[in-house]
């Protein structure tokens, strides 16, 4: 065959060709973030669902930010205080798995924390107020090194309750972390009312589910993660329990009080955080609850980097 019409075999795709494709894809550039900017972080109510609370904290670790100030309500109370008082969201992730990931262990506790005897309770009319002490059950989930003292937090901290007295929000800022807390979290019949300084104390997420007012005017950003509701339409068919028509009346009102406020005082971040559809109760379902919110985990790290962005990094 003559030389002109011989032809070179094809070349194969080697080294050489893989890299001009990598040459022609874009390089993802380190972002850099402005680390000093003062956020503020409302943690919303939401029982067990608030344990998706514990991603959000884990994202403020990875980037290298600490909040300058921390509201929250109910649990978002409690793990809230965890994070303010020096915890990393790793360690409160892993605190919670060990207090919250044996069920049966965890409903025997309950029995023995309640406020009076089952026999009282079921026999004696008028009825009392609830089954669950919640400051007995603080004893059981609150980290064993929490700090005594709102005082003596790491960053500023508020817990939401309820005055039922006077029918209006309460916020704790000082003073001893338990009782806040316990007043905080202290849904009406499932668990009694909080005495404190002589005044009578439910849930915060009665009258501020997502406590975004709370945190101060001088903050350059506002973050505000709501666990409110349940995703489930299954939940509420066929003929639900007392405890579930409860709580989800519950999540029925406190969904239309945060809709309400948040027309009056939007947040530079207001995060519906998904995390499935685990019901309020649920807290025996901690490690499921933590791998649904991986996904919201990652959408609320790329919203929080965009908006703290400054120019790119120079490539080396």
């Amino acid at each position: 065959m003559p030389a002109s019409d011989q032809h070179p075999p094809p070349e194969s795709p080697g080294p050489k060709s893989i890299a001009l494709r990598a040459r022609t894809e874009p390089v993802p550039q380190p972002v850099r973030i402005d680390t000093s900017q003062r956020i503020g972080l409302a943690l919303g109510g939401g029982g067990a669902r608030g344990i998706g609370h514990v991603a959000i904290l884990e994202v403020f670790d990875e980037l290298g930010l600490k909040p300058a100030y921390i509201a929250g309500t109910s649990i978002g109370a409690l793990i809230g205080a965890a994070y303010a008082s020096g915890m990393r969201g790793t360690e409160i992730r892993a605190h919670l798995i060990e207090a919250l990931e044996n069920r049966f262990f965890l409903v025997r506790q309950l029995f023995g924390a309640r406020a009076h005897p089952v026999q009282r309770l079921l026999s004696v009319l008028p009825l009392r107020s609830a089954l669950i002490n919640p400051e007995v059950l603080l004893d059981l989930v609150l980290p064993m090194h929490l700090s005594a003292r709102i005082d003596d937090f790491q960053i500023p901290f508020a817990a939401i309750a309820t005055d039922m007295q006077a029918q209006a929000e309460t916020a704790f800022t000082t003073g001893p972390i338990k009782p806040a807390i316990a007043a905080s979290i202290a849904i009406p019949i499932l668990f009694s009312p909080v005495t404190v300084d002589g005044r009578l104390y439910a849930d915060g997420g009665l009258v501020n589910p997502l406590p975004i007012e709370h945190l101060p005017a001088d903050v350059d950003l506002t973050v505000a993660i709501d666990v409110t509701g349940e995703r489930d339409p299954a939940a509420m068919t066929g003929h639900p329990t007392v405890t579930r028509m409860l709580v989800h009346s519950i999540a029925i009102f406190q969904k239309t009080i945060i809709r309400e406020r948040l027309r009056h005082a939007a947040p530079d971040i207001y995060m519906d955080l998904d995390v499935g559809t685990f019901g309020a109760l649920q807290f025996h379902r901690v490690m499921d609850i933590l791998e649904a919110v991986e996904p919201a985990k990652a959408a609320f790290r790329d919203r929080l980097v965009r908006l703290l962005a400054t120019d790119p990094a120079p490539s080396a």
